[in-house]
C-alpha cells in the first residue's frame, strides 16, 4: 500500500479506534477512580428516591444551596431544587446572561422494577405473598428466582412517612419470585418467551411460618404483618398509601477477568445520571453559560407525572433562574442546548441479528451519540438537526472525548424513547447521547468503564462549551 493511498484513506475515511488505544495511563487511572465512585452511587441508590437523596447530599457537599425564589443569582452561584424527593434540578450560574441560553444535561434516575400493588398482602397455600405490578419495560422471565430487596416509603394518615428497606444489609432476609420446575414445565415451554411468566404471577414470597396459638385462616399473613408492625409500626391499611419497590439484591461489581466492565442493577439510566451530576459538581470555576443538570423521574413509563420530564417543575425551575436576571424564560430556551443523556444499546455478538453493525454502538468506543431514537419510522423521536450533531462533534473532539454515533438496533425491529422530545418541544436544541449497555432493562446490566468515563467527560465538555 503506497503512502499516498494510506494518507488519502486516513484523510477521507472514518478512523474508528477502540478507546483504550486512545487513552494514556493517567486517563485510565482517572477512569478507575471515577468508576469506583459510580459503583458506590449505584449501591446507595436502588430507587429514584434514594438516588435523589444521594444526589442532594453530594451537591450540598460541593457547595450547592436550595434555590430561593426571588433571590439574586450571580456568576458562580450553585443552586438546586429537589422535586418531591424523586427528581433533582441543579444549576451552576455562568458568567454570561441567561438570555444567551444554558447548557443542559438531562438524565433519569428511575429504572425498571416491580412495584407493590395498593393492596398487596395475601396468603395462599399457607404461604404469604406481596402482589406486584411491574414498572417499565421488563422481560418478566428475568425477574423470577433471583434475590430481591424491598425499598421505599409508607405514608401515614398523620402526614409522616416511614422508610422501609428489607434485604439491603448483609444478613437480612431477601425476597424471591418462584418459578415452575422443569419437570412440570412442558406446557410453559410451549409459550412464547413474553408469555411464559404472566405479570400476575410476579408475586413476592414473604414467608411460610404461621403465627402460633390459633387455627384460623391467614396465620402466615398475620405473622408477616406482625413483623412489619413490630419493625415499622405499619398496618395493612397503611400499605394502601405506600410506595414500595422490589429491586435486585445485586451489588455493583467489576465484570471480566480484566475488570473492564461494571455489572449492576439500574445502569439505565443511573449511569448517565451520575455522569451528568458528577460532571456538574466537578466544575471548579463558573462556566461561560449556566450549566443545568436534571435528574428526572418516570422516564421508563413515559415521563408523565409531577416528577417526570413533561412536568412544569423544570419550567418553574428555569423561570425562577431567569427571573433572577430579568430574562424571559422563552429567550433562554431558544438559545439553550440540551444533551439528553440516556443509554443506548451496545452491540452484542450473541444477538447480532437484531443490530445493524455499521450503525450500532460498540463497547469501549466511548459515549454514543444518537441523532434520533423512536421506533420504526422514527416515531417518538426529536431527530436532531445536522447542525446540532456537528456542534456536539466539535465540542467532544476539542475536549479529547472518545465518542461514536449509533442507532438503537435494526429498522422495524423495535426502538426506544428518551426525554429528548420533551426538551425539544420546549424549543431547546437537543441531542441524545449516553453509555452503550449490554442486557438493557435486565435486573443485571453491563457497561464498559471506558464508556462510563467518556460520558462523564463528554457531559462536562458540554457544560463548559460556549
Amino acid at each position: 500500500m503506497s503512502d499516498q493511498y494510506k494518507e488519502r484513506k486516513e484523510k477521507l475515511f472514518t478512523q474508528k479506534k477502540n478507546g483504550y488505544d486512545r487513552m494514556d495511563p493517567a486517563q485510565q487511572e482517572a477512569m478507575e477512580r471515577y468508576c469506583e465512585d459510580y459503583k458506590a452511587f449505584l449501591d446507595a441508590g436502588k430507587t429514584e428516591r434514594e438516588c435523589a437523596a444521594f444526589a442532594v447530599s453530594l451537591a450540598e457537599k460541593a457547595g450547592y444551596k436550595p434555590l430561593v425564589r426571588g433571590a439574586e443569582l450571580k456568576a458562580g452561584d450553585k443552586v438546586y431544587r429537589c422535586n418531591r424527593d424523586k427528581s433533582v434540578l441543579l444549576a451552576h450560574i455562568g458568567t454570561r446572561p441567561l438570555s444567551e441560553g444554558v447548557q443542559i444535561a438531562a438524565a433519569h434516575i428511575d429504572s425498571p422494577r416491580l412495584d407493590l400493588k395498593p393492596t398487596p398482602l395475601y396468603e395462599d397455600g399457607e404461604m404469604a405473598y406481596f402482589k406486584t405490578h411491574y414498572y417499565g419495560g421488563i422481560r418478566k422471565y428475568q425477574w423470577v428466582t433471583i434475590p430481591l430487596e424491598l425499598h421505599g416509603v409508607v405514608a401515614l394518615k398523620d402526614g409522616s412517612t416511614v422508610t422501609v428497606t428489607i434485604g439491603a444489609e448483609e444478613g437480612e432476609p431477601r425476597l424471591v419470585i418462584t418459578d415452575l420446575l422443569p419437570h412440570l414445565g412442558a406446557e410453559q415451554n410451549k409459550k412464547p418467551l413474553g408469555e411464559a411468566i404472566p405479570g400476575e404471577t410476579l408475586n413476592l414470597l414473604l414467608g411460610s411460618r404461621p403465627v402460633g396459638g390459633g387455627e384460623g385462616s391467614d396465620r402466615v399473613k398475620l405473622q408477616v404483618m406482625e413483623l412489619l408492625y413490630e419493625k415499622y409500626g405499619i398496618t395493612e391499611d397503611d400499605l394502601n398509601s405506600a410506595e414500595l419497590e422490589a429491586v435486585p439484591t445485586f451489588r455493583a461489581t467489576d465484570i471480566g477477568l480484566d475488570r473492564s466492565l461494571i455489572g449492576a442493577y439500574g445502569h439505565d439510566d443511573r449511569v448517565c445520571a451520575y455522569a451528568a451530576l458528577k460532571a456538574l459538581l466537578d466544575l471548579e470555576d463558573a462556566p461561560a453559560k449556566t450549566a443545568v443538570c436534571i435528574l428526572a423521574d418516570k422516564e421508563e413509563v413515559g415521563s408523565d407525572g409531577v416528577t417526570g420530564m413533561k412536568s412544569a417543575a423544570f419550567d418553574t425551575f428555569m423561570e425562577d433562574l431567569c427571573e433572577a436576571q430579568g430574562v424571559p424564560c422563552r429567550a433562554c430556551y431558544e438559545n439553550a442546548f440540551c444533551l439528553s443523556a440516556d443509554v443506548t444499546a451496545a452491540f452484542d455478538p450473541n444477538f447480532s441479528e437484531v443490530f445493524e453493525k455499521r450503525n450500532s454502538a460498540q463497547v469501549n468506543y466511548g459515549i454514543g451519540l444518537c441523532k434520533y431514537t423512536g421506533a420504526r419510522g422514527k416515531s417518538g423521536a426529536s431527530d436532531a438537526s445536522a447542525e446540532t450533531v456537528a456542534y456536539v462533534r466539535g465540542v467532544l473532539d476539542r475536549a479529547g472525548v472518545v465518542w461514536q454515533i449509533a442507532e438503537l438496533g435494526k429498522v422495524d425491529l423495535g426502538g426506544g424513547g428518551t426525554v429528548a422530545m420533551y426538551m425539544a418541544n420546549r424549543n431547546i436544541t437537543t441531542l441524545d447521547a449516553g453509555v452503550p449497555v449490554l442486557s438493557m432493562h435486565a435486573p443485571f446490566e453491563t457497561v464498559s468503564k471506558l464508556d462510563c468515563y467518556m460520558t462523564y467527560r463528554g457531559i462536562q465538555a458540554i457544560y463548559q462549551a460556549e
